[in-house]
């Protein structure tokens, strides 16, 4: 993968195949550590402390039709490349809480990517999930939460066409004044 928007798509992806009601991403930008922070929190299913053991493996996956979930094993590996690690922690019937630390300075650290599609690519795939997703670079702040969306919306479904197109230029808008330095 070439953008950290992928990694977050494919693991909060898994939150929702885990039957995650409320999905946490985290993006902390902090230039004067040489650090990147990226969490994904769900409430999901959560995973048993063996199959929890041997995640990272890249043969290690709950799917049926394909036997290899590559995707927390790279976003490791990556960590790793760029200085930093990866961990995940869960309790089954509680949810999972994945996080990867990486420095910024590193010559493998990839494009931060496409966020706002990515989010509303998750907000498409199951519109009843809340979907709060913070970034903070340095001391700016960015909070998107689709429980305060909905309210607003006040019976609009969320997936219209014309409520994705606004969350998007919203997301695209904002997300340029917090990354600018």
């Amino acid at each position: 993968m070439k953008e950290f928007s992928l990694y977050i798509l494919d693991i909060a992806q898994n939150s929702l195949k885990a039957g995650a009601k409320n999905v946490k991403i985290e993006l902390d930008i902090d230039h004067s550590k040489d650090l990147l922070t990226v969490i994904v929190d769900d409430d999901g299913c959560g995973m048993e402390e063996e199959f929890l053991s041997k995640v990272f493996d890249p043969f290690t996956t709950t799917r049926k039709e394909r036997k290899v979930g590559l995707g927390l094993s790279f976003f490791k590996e990556l960590a790793q490349q760029c200085g930093g690690d990866a961990k995940i922690k869960s309790k089954k019937g509680i949810g999972t809480h994945v996080e990867g630390t990486f420095k910024i300075s590193s010559v493998d650290l990839i494009p931060i990517g496409d966020i706002p599609s990515t989010i509303i690519s998750l907000i498409i795939s199951d519109s009843e999930v809340n979907i709060l997703f913070v970034i903070k670079v340095d001391e700016k702040i960015f909070k998107f939460d689709t429980v305060e969306i909905k309210k607003v919306l006040d019976g609009v479904k969320i997936t219209e066409p014309s409520v994705l197109k606004w969350l998007l230029e919203y997301l695209t808008e904002n997300l340029k004044c917090v990354m600018e330095v």
